[in-house]
């Protein structure tokens, strides 16, 4: 028997006032697959983008700062940003600038070991492409990395003497 999952999907509800424009930036330019579209009265439409796996980054305000900084060398995001992982960081830039995304800030290597743009995009969102140069593992190892159980048990370690 296999434990379920409290939550299965995370879906990120973006009102686009360009709602063309929007689609097909988001869908026929950065690539993500159509899963289902839905028409109602009043021309009512939404078009519902597979963007693959799903992650909740929560940042405090220190952090949101210290990315902003690293990214772009001034605070300019707002409370909310989409990031999305490419396989082609400056690949994946110059094909949305070319499809009307206004560069913020150019593909810039992070102390966390990614290459990462920012755009102001469609629909008011402003993004973050990145591109991964070491995976999950190798960042781990690093210090200031890990998660909450491993940090834990860091501590447990440092505290019972090694």
């Amino acid at each position: 028997m296999t434990a379920s999952r409290p939550v299965i999907q995370m879906r990120l509800v973006v009102e686009a006032e360009d709602f063309d424009r929007a689609v097909t930036f988001y869908r026929d330019v950065l690539g993500l697959p159509e899963q289902a579209a839905f028409e109602a009265e009043g021309d009512a439409r939404v078009a519902i983008l597979d963007a693959g796996r799903a992650t909740l980054e929560l940042a405090n305000p220190a952090q949101k700062r210290m990315i902003d900084e690293v990214e772009v060398g001034r605070p300019v995001a707002p409370r909310i940003r989409v990031a999305f992982e490419v396989d082609d960081g400056a690949a994946a830039t110059d094909r949305l600038v070319a499809a009307g995304a206004e560069l913020i800030a150019p593909p810039t290597e992070t102390p966390w070991r990614s290459l990462n743009s920012r755009l102001q995009a469609p629909a008011a969102l402003q993004i973050t492409l990145f591109e991964e140069l070491e995976t999950l593992e190798e960042r781990s190892r690093r210090e200031g990395f890990g998660t909450e159980h491993t940090r834990r048990r860091t501590d447990a370690a440092d505290e019972d003497g090694g």
